[in-house]
């Protein structure tokens, strides 16, 4: 343990030295008439000690009082180690209030308490001996140990006058909010207290009415905390937060509570219960409460109007007393443009609108809650420390204002003089220097906050005339025209449709309150895009299928980069377009923190699809939740692509984890669903093949399922042993029909994918499950030579191990065999000239078929990988790009071929991804959406889109050349 007075470390500037020399003489000759304290001026003569407190008393006239009137404490505060300084006050305030008679008595020790917690946590700060966030700490458990002890005196004296059975606090507990709520209590602050009872735990006496006796014991409890007497006041108390504080008791029953907050709890009661916590009284019970409040404040999916009710209340802040520009004198840290405040309406809103899908950011704390949004990738790194940085700041600057006087100011003084008092108390040499600091800190609160919260730049203000009245003003056509759109009687047109309510989503007078408000906006980040009547037009489009709008327009008013991403959408990829249209509550997976970090984990995609699944009441309802994550999650991928935060061969690696985790989820589903019906198999057992691009793990948003089912039992004859009793081919024919039917079928809620089965042995003509031992010798003595090629992509997706293991044996096997070399290379130049027979094409978009396309690249990788296999069996890989980099490794592929084939594979691979995303028909280059052109080029890391077309075309080429030379 090491005493205060060895831990200083800083020091403020001296603002009135001799003020400071005569309060520090002052409190020595205390000391020197005290026998028990004349060695104590031994410690005023350390150099350091004496100018740490000559410095504090010349900058605080509240400190130096308190210093000269109770020079025992300031003699404590420096001997005693401050880190158990605090919890030893608060044991001896403890063991006086259990004992103590008088409530007089019981007022004078918490009062007692206050002083010594206010001086030794002023001293800490201002010495550096506490960082600004321990200081916090150290105030906020001040007004818990007082709050605490105070309630526990109460229910003991009303034990003493009968009115309880017993002293124990249970049935009654009292809640933080604000500041003290979250641990982050400023030094002059007012506690923000809520109280609740529950009559049925309390331990009243026969006859005593519940609500009468807490009001009384509440009221006392406030009084017993902020009357003003001889010895000051412990703190201001507040219980305004509590529900409908106009017409409700300082008490209310839990019942009561709960009712309200169910009923008729508003947005800002929301906000402020995020850092709700039990501070006093019985903590189970507040705990359950708190716990049964939870769906009300974190909200699954948020009716995102409430971001905009909480952006109103910060403009109704601004507006307040001229809080509207940033300043240094007279400007309020806290509620000031760039203050306190913005920092956690900033943190408050995300936690809104994430917290109830993401546990992790139910927080209190606002640094704490700023590195989770940085973790969850809710925010940059960069802004969570600049945040956590300037917080810190305006709070040190917070607390050292109030210590001046003990007063609850926020206020930057105006006064040159006192502003020169609280620079120096700060620790500033200047004013100017206090000043810079300090208005960097509010601008770049205000920079990050503007981003999260204000509007976009506002648009020629004339194109406000056509957000009213029928007649079009000239200036709004022209307006437009200087936005870049081509046809703006077109666009006036649509928007006149919006607002005169003719779609569904607009007929509410608040949703057509909403658009208006960031229709400017909206106009604006249309034009930015490469055609704005292409935008405009689809989100008509859009806006024309929605069944409601309220929660869209609310979440893009209050999501900027939202905003621009859905422009991107609208101009850019209409099929993405028209799922919105139809799903609007898509959007709210855009909202995900997944979406901006990495792309979620295997283990991860299971929780979520398991967990969806989980809530199924029945067999149909798990079919469309299926269905329903299943969408969710493709969407967000896509919308990845388009805003290029994952690559083409992320994306198809995403969607075929994502139809892997589907298939696995409702093989089990079906399964269990068989064995209700039909009873179990003994010893049975499934397996779910992959082909084709869900083997190769190169998927896009609109492929199809290449599928083979094999199962086993162990008895020839078996049936299942359920009433309705089916032999082996039977059961299994079943389950992969109801596995089909649950991919793919069309529920409420749509279809999941196309199942394709006709790579089954014997394709079409074959049964729709194999048996093992079949699947075995048709693979080793029957399949043909493209169904061995076929099989270089095949990937077991489901099933128990044992059988993966025996099928991916198999496989590998059959693809390990020797090879005619020339007989191979005939079949496949034979499958090659029958498919370009039936689907030849000369357009180079049609990136499958063309010459030198995927099937040709394809053909020449699974070719590669068969006939070398038997020698070299590590070129084996389902992933074409993955084959072709083995075989480079392994010398079969010449490295000017390995230069040519790999890249080609990332170039079609990245250009079918993005066209299937955006389109539904086929593309045309001379057609096509200069946006979608433009996304084309980057995503192949092209500088324009001629350059595109240009390398693509010298790419096919060179692979139709590469096909003729290699596989022979």
């Amino acid at each position: 343990m090491t005493a205060f007075a060895e831990r200083i470390c800083e020091s403020p500037d001296g603002f009135d030295a001799q003020r400071g020399a005569d309060v520090l003489a002052s409190v020595r000759k205390a000391f020197d008439e005290d026998p028990g304290t004349t060695h104590a001026g031994k410690l005023l003569d350390q150099p350091r000690v004496a100018a740490f407190l000559t410095a504090v008393f010349s900058g605080s006239p509240f400190l130096a009082a308190l210093s000269e009137r109770n020079p025992d404490l300031l003699l404590s505060c420096l001997t005693e180690d401050p880190d158990h300084h605090l919890s030893k006050a608060g044991a001896d305030l403890e063991a006086g209030m259990a004992e103590v008679a008088s409530e007089s008595d019981a007022s004078a020790l918490l009062r007692g308490f206050k002083k010594r917690s206010a001086l030794l946590t002023a001293l800490a700060d201002l010495g550096g001996v506490w960082t600004t966030a321990e200081t916090l700490t150290g105030l906020s458990q001040a007004a818990d140990i007082s709050v605490q002890t105070a309630v526990r005196y109460l229910f003991r004296k009303a034990h003493e006058a009968g009115k309880l059975t017993s002293a124990d606090t249970d049935g009654y507990f009292v809640i933080a909010m604000g500041k003290l709520g979250a641990l982050e209590l400023n030094y002059s602050s007012d506690i923000d207290l809520i109280v609740f009872y529950d009559p049925d735990r309390a331990h009243l006496t026969e006859g005593v009415e519940p609500s009468a006796f807490f009001v009384k014991l509440t009221r006392d409890l406030v009084r017993l905390l902020q009357e003003q007497t001889k010895d000051g006041y412990v703190y201001r108390t507040d219980l305004r937060l509590r529900p409908d504080p106009g017409a409700t008791q300082i008490a209310l029953s839990t019942d009561a509570g709960l009712t309200y907050y169910e009923s008729f709890g508003q947005n800002w009661e929301r906000a402020a219960l995020i850092k709700a916590r039990v501070a006093a009284g019985e903590a189970a019970l507040g705990e359950d409460f708190l716990d049964q409040l939870s769906p009300f404040i974190w909200r699954k999916y948020l009716d995102f109007a409430a971001v905009a009710d909480i952006h109103a209340m910060k403009r109704r802040v601004h507006a307040f007393k001229g809080h509207g520009a940033i300043a240094v004198r007279g400007h309020d840290i806290k509620l000031g443009r760039g203050g306190i405040r913005d920092i956690e309406f900033f943190v408050q809103t995300q936690q809104l609108i994430a917290g109830g899908r993401h546990p992790e950011l139910r927080t209190r704390g606002t640094l704490l809650t700023l590195a989770r949004l940085a973790e969850g990738g809710w925010i940059e790194s960069k802004a969570a420390q600049e945040l956590s940085e300037a917080y810190l700041f305006l709070r040190r600057v917070e607390n050292r204002t109030q210590m001046i006087g003990d007063q609850q100011t926020h206020i930057i003084p105006a006064d040159p003089q006192e502003l020169d008092r609280l620079a120096r108390l700060c620790g500033f040499a200047d004013t100017d220097a206090f000043g810079n600091a300090l208005t960097a800190r509010f601008e770049c609160v205000e920079g990050h906050y503007g981003a999260l919260f204000e509007q976009l730049p506002q648009p020629p203000s004339s194109v406000s005339g056509l957000l009213v009245g029928d007649e079009v003003e000239p200036d709004s056509l022209s307006a437009l025209e200087e936005l870049g759109f081509e046809n703006p009687g077109a666009a006036i047109e649509a928007i006149k449709a919006w607002q005169a309510g003719r779609y569904p989503a607009t007929r509410s007078a608040k949703a057509r309150e909403r658009l208006t408000e960031f229709l400017p906006n909206l106009l604006e980040t249309f034009s930015r895009t490469a055609q704005p009547d292409l935008a405009l037009s689809t989100f008509d489009k859009v806006m024309a299928s929605m069944p409601a709008g309220l929660q869209l327009f609310s979440l893009l008013a209050a999501n900027p980069s939202l905003l621009r991403l859905v422009a991107d959408i609208m101009g850019t990829a209409p099929r993405l377009a028209k799922i919105l249209g139809r799903r609007p509550l898509l959007f709210d997976a855009v909202l995900d923190p997944g979406f901006f970090g990495d792309l979620p984990t295997t283990a991860e995609l299971k929780d979520v699809v398991g967990s969806t699944l989980a809530l199924a009441t029945d067999y149909e309802d798990a079919l469309d939740r299926a269905r329903i994550v299943g969408r969710e999650q493709s969407f967000l991928i896509g919308v990845r692509v388009i805003s290029g935060t994952i690559s083409a061969e992320q994306a198809g690696e995403a969607y075929a984890a994502l139809a892997d985790t589907l298939i696995q989820a409702l093989s089990d589903r079906v399964g269990a669903e068989l064995v209700m019906q039909h009873g179990r198999l003994p010893d049975g057992m499934a397996a779910v093949l992959a082909m084709g691009k869900l083997g190769g793990e190169e998927m896009t948003a609109a492929s199809d399922l290449d599928l083979i089912t094999v199962y086993d039992y162990a008895e020839e004859d078996a049936k299942s042993d359920g009433a309705r009793s089916l032999s082996g081919p039977q059961y299994y024919t079943r389950f992969t029909q109801r596995l089909i039917a649950a991919l793919s079928a069309q529920t409420a809620e749509g279809a999941l994918y196309e199942v394709d089965m006709r790579l089954r042995p014997s394709g079409s003509q074959g049964p729709v499950a194999t048996k093992l031992s079949g699947f075995i010798d048709y693979q080793e003595h029957s399949a043909w030579i493209w169904e061995h090629l076929a099989l270089t992509r095949a990937r077991v997706v489901s099933g128990p191990a044992t059988m993966r293991d025996t099928i991916s044996a198999t496989i590998r096997d059959v693809l390990t065999r020797p090879r005619d070399r020339a007989a191979v290379a005939g079949e496949v130049h034979e499958m090659r000239r029958k498919i370009a027979a039936e689907k030849g094409t000369t357009d180079i978009w049609d990136l499958k078929q063309v010459r030198g396309g995927i099937v040709d690249l394809e053909f020449i990788t699974q070719y590669l990988q068969l006939v070398n296999a038997h020698e070299r069996p590590e070129v084996l890989d389902h992933n074409t790009e993955g084959a072709l980099s083995k075989l480079a490794a392994a010398g079969i592929l010449e490295p000017a071929d390995a230069d040519l084939l790999i890249p080609a594979a990332r170039l079609y691979q990245s250009l079918t991804q993005v066209l299937r995303l955006c389109l539904e028909e086929s593309f045309d280059a001379n057609h096509a959406p200069r946006a979608l052109r433009d996304l084309l080029a980057r995503s192949a890391d092209m500088p324009d889109f001629s350059t595109l077309e240009a390398t693509l075309k010298d790419t096919l080429a060179r692979v139709h050349g590469a096909f003729n030379r290699l596989v022979s």
